[in-house]
């Protein structure tokens, strides 16, 4: 398989399996059903939730510099701001190939070698994912009861004891195997487990930690906050309780990172993760499209200037050099 063809196939698949998951969604709840929350949404929480997007973008930013210092890197604000603009917008072609683009511009205009710049970025993510991690962590603890009774509803109290079990054993198994084995698995999940925990602890080696950490939370608190204010664009949802915003945030993260940029599989989280606290399907179904959408709208037009400005900034900053 040649190269062109690989890169055809994995632009083509994921898009094409977005776009019949889409045909499938909108078969069960047609686009009419929808378009009239479009029309009477209060856009004032809609831009406001886009805003709390926007700045958590900045945030990321402004956070990445402090990986880039201690090795002796100190990039330009704005060309730092636009390659994360541009890495998101690339995510929608291709899921994960923008965290590529985005080392690759940093070497471009700033000097910074390849792999020094995608090893920050892989340790960002690192970051990004034990906060992850802490929000489900709380999200479990506050609807303990409501999952227990969810899963119980679900499976029957036998089958259910007997299915963690299961997991507990399996579990006890990978983790006997891959500290004892030396086949080349367990050898490579042992170097990504390392490599995961030397990521987070290179964190607290950096010269500015704190500042670090804050915004890293600071950009996950934005994530959570700019879905939870959309929702009183609804009046359907008037009275949503944390837990499933929680729930509904968590699902649709998900889907983002797994696929272009969560298109058709985010509205259909967010409904899935709503429809269990029993409200009503087509305003959530209506809330995850105005979330998504007013969020992709934010990161195409700063994406696309981001392409357009990135090469004429770093132009005229070479012009200042040389004059």
């Amino acid at each position: 398989m040649n190269i062109t063809l690989k890169k055809t196939l994995s632009l083509g698949i994921p898009l094409l399996l977005a776009v019949l998951f889409g045909w499938y969604m909108f078969s069960k709840i047609p686009i009419s059903e929808i378009t009239p929350y479009f029309k009477s949404a209060n856009y004032s929480w809609i831009f406001l939730g886009v805003f709390f997007g926007l700045l958590s973008h900045l945030s990321r930013a402004y956070r990445w510099r402090f990986q880039l210092e201690p090795m002796g890197y100190n990039i330009k604000l704005p060309n730092s701001i636009m390659a994360v603009f541009i890495t998101y917008l690339t995510n929608y072609g291709i899921p994960r190939s923008g965290e590529v683009l985005r080392a690759a511009l940093l070497t471009n205009y700033e000097g910074v070698p390849f792999e020094k710049g995608f090893g920050t970025i892989i340790a960002e993510r690192v970051a990004d994912m034990v906060v992850m991690l802490g929000i489900i962590a709380i999200t479990l603890i506050l609807q303990f009861d409501f999952i227990l009774e969810l899963l119980q509803n679900t499976f029957e109290p036998a089958k259910l004891t007997l299915y963690f079990g299961i997991l507990a054993l399996v579990l006890i198994s990978l983790f006997l195997f891959i500290k004892k084995s030396k086949s080349k698995i367990a050898l490579k999940i042992k170097d990504f487990l390392k490599g995961l925990l030397e990521g987070i602890l290179s964190i607290f080696k950096m010269k500015k930690k704190w500042a670090f950490i804050f915004h890293t939370l600071f950009i996950w608190f934005m994530y959570v906050l700019m879905f939870y204010v959309t929702t009183f664009a609804i009046e359907d949802l008037e009275g949503i309780s944390i837990g499933a915003v929680l729930i509904a945030f968590i699902a649709a993260s998900f889907t983002i990172a797994a696929t272009n940029g969560g298109v058709f599989f985010y509205p259909a989280a967010v409904l899935g993760a709503l429809l269990l606290f029993g409200l009503p399907e087509n305003p959530s179904y209506a809330f995850g499209w105005i979330i998504w959408t007013s969020q992709t709208i934010l990161i195409l037009i700063f994406g696309v200037l981001s392409f357009i400005f990135l090469p004429i900034y770093n132009r005229k900053k070479s012009r200042n050099v040389l004059d």
